[in-house]
């Protein structure tokens, strides 16, 4: 990952905190056929070792499992991003040297893919993946609510993979190599965006207080 000094973020918790805020995460794994690419929801999970475990289940007929051999991976977690105007910077109207960018945040989790068949296992991971994002709803849906038969046969149509983490890399672009006042542009630009872009904002009003 390409991380310019100040937009480097190497905070365990950080990084942490926003994996399981995306939730959802581009595995990548190269093969000698090629290169696999699968986005799939995950559960971002602390084993008592220590150690990072990235929980995730794919179709059967996704042939990406069968690569999971304890094959080195990368699974990419991309956060909000956002175009960011010239316009919102006041050097634009004193120097008029400024140029669009783009603004983002992203995390990289590099380690090994391997893929599971234990139906213990896969159920275990359907039920907390329902319940983590079910959380809040009115009537929350339960993977219980359907009948087990047919949860049992689709059950035997996905494959597990767990990815267990060797180190974690984050960027959180948000122009803090500039001054103080195009920051406050940048801030605003944003603010008076999309869902996405409002989100970068918020991020960089807590950067700006540290």
């Amino acid at each position: 990952m390409y991380r310019p000094p100040k937009s480097s973020e190497t905070d365990h918790n950080t990084l942490t905190s926003m994996m399981r805020r995306i939730g959802v995460a581009t595995l990548v794994t190269p093969t000698p056929e090629g290169i696999h690419a699968t986005l799939a929801p995950v559960l971002v999970r602390e084993a008592e070792d220590g150690r990072m475990i990235l929980a995730a289940h794919v179709a059967r007929a996704n042939p990406h499992w069968r690569a999971a051999d304890g094959a080195q991976s990368l699974a990419i977690f991309q956060g909000p991003h956002a175009y960011m105007s010239p316009a919102w910077y006041p050097t634009k109207q004193e120097t008029g040297k400024v140029v669009p960018t783009w603004l983002y945040i992203s995390v990289h989790a590099h380690g090994r893919l391997t893929a599971v068949q234990d139906a213990a296992w896969l159920s275990q991971q359907v039920k907390e993946l329902t319940d983590l994002h079910e959380v809040g709803r009115n009537m929350p849906w339960k993977v219980s609510d359907a009948p087990e038969s047919y949860i049992a046969s689709l059950s035997r149509g996905i494959v597990g993979l767990e990815f267990a983490v060797d180190r974690l890399e984050g960027a959180w672009k948000l122009n803090e190599e500039e001054d103080d006042a195009n920051l406050l542009g940048t801030r605003d630009g944003l603010e008076a965006g999309g869902c996405s872009a409002q989100e970068l904002a918020a991020e960089l009003r807590v950067r700006m207080r540290t």
